[in-house]
């Protein structure tokens, strides 16, 4: 059967397709206010840095999601429960939004609070993040010196969810008159154009039941970058879709968290 997008927002639009769509970032805001409650984080910048009990394990980092354009790391806290009760400390950097920042700063800024926070915490580092936040941590192990040598050596796995990673079919949404994302920044900051670093291995995770452009630009990253000699996995949750995929990271034992910390 062939594949062929007719309309490109609703190619990018989840909340429509999701039931009980609206309910979920008031739901995610309340959880994330108890946690942090529970959990007061340290400020990294305009982030926050999450510290378990006793001497962490590594640096997990979950980069937030929302085009670019909406949200910050209080929406998302609860999500550090996972890594944070498996003994590492977990790391939720802010980023400058559309259309006040280019998404070319956005990667600088966040790029500047893993090195900030690496500085503080020993071990090894795994990089996260959801939808234009999977976009993020798929850009940091870009073999661009995006980040500095000694930060990249320390990183141990990447999971990009629902990563958005070949930013041009955005420029054909209503969603660019914010962006203005142009050809010469896509080719610059899509990660599935760009060549990745080596010996990291990736896990572009995505849901069953998401957006199909959402589940083709997953695999479109593990299969260039395994052509490019990373060790790459796509995985498509069963039933998930792209506002529940991201439950996993809450339990320790999950699937998700734990092929992000690979524990094994």
């Amino acid at each position: 059967m062939l594949y062929h997008v007719n309309d490109w927002d609703d190619a990018y639009a989840n909340g429509p397709h999701i039931a009980g769509a609206d309910a979920y970032p008031p739901r995610w805001t309340e959880l994330a206010q108890v946690f942090r409650a529970q959990h007061p984080p340290q400020p990294i910048g305009r982030g926050d840095l999450f510290r378990p009990d006793g001497i962490a394990k590594g640096l997990a980092v979950f980069i937030h999601g929302g085009y670019w354009m909406k949200f910050d790391p209080s929406v998302w806290s609860h999500f550090a429960a996972g890594p944070l009760s498996a003994g590492w400390a977990v790391l939720m950097p802010a980023y400058t939004l559309a259309p006040t920042a280019r998404i070319a700063q956005m990667t600088t800024e966040v790029a500047q609070a893993i090195t900030e926070a690496a500085s503080q915490v020993s071990g090894p580092i795994a990089i996260t993040g959801h939808s234009a936040g999977g976009h993020l941590a798929a850009r940091m192990i870009c073999d661009d010196g995006t980040l500095p040598q000694s930060t990249a050596d320390r990183i141990s796995s990447c999971v990009p969810i629902s990563a958005l990673t070949d930013l041009r079919p955005l420029m054909r949404t209503a969603m660019n008159k914010t962006l203005h994302i142009d050809a010469a920044e896509a080719a610059l900051e899509s990660p599935a154009l760009l060549q990745p670093r080596t010996g990291i291995p990736v896990t572009a995770w995505v849901g069953g039941a998401e957006r199909p452009e959402f589940i083709r630009q997953s695999r479109l990253l593990a299969d260039i970058w395994a052509g490019m000699g990373v060790a790459t996995e796509t995985v498509v949750d069963p039933g998930r879709h792209h506002f529940d995929v991201i439950e996993g990271l809450r339990d320790a034992s999950s699937p998700l968290t734990r092929r992000l910390l690979r524990p094994d």
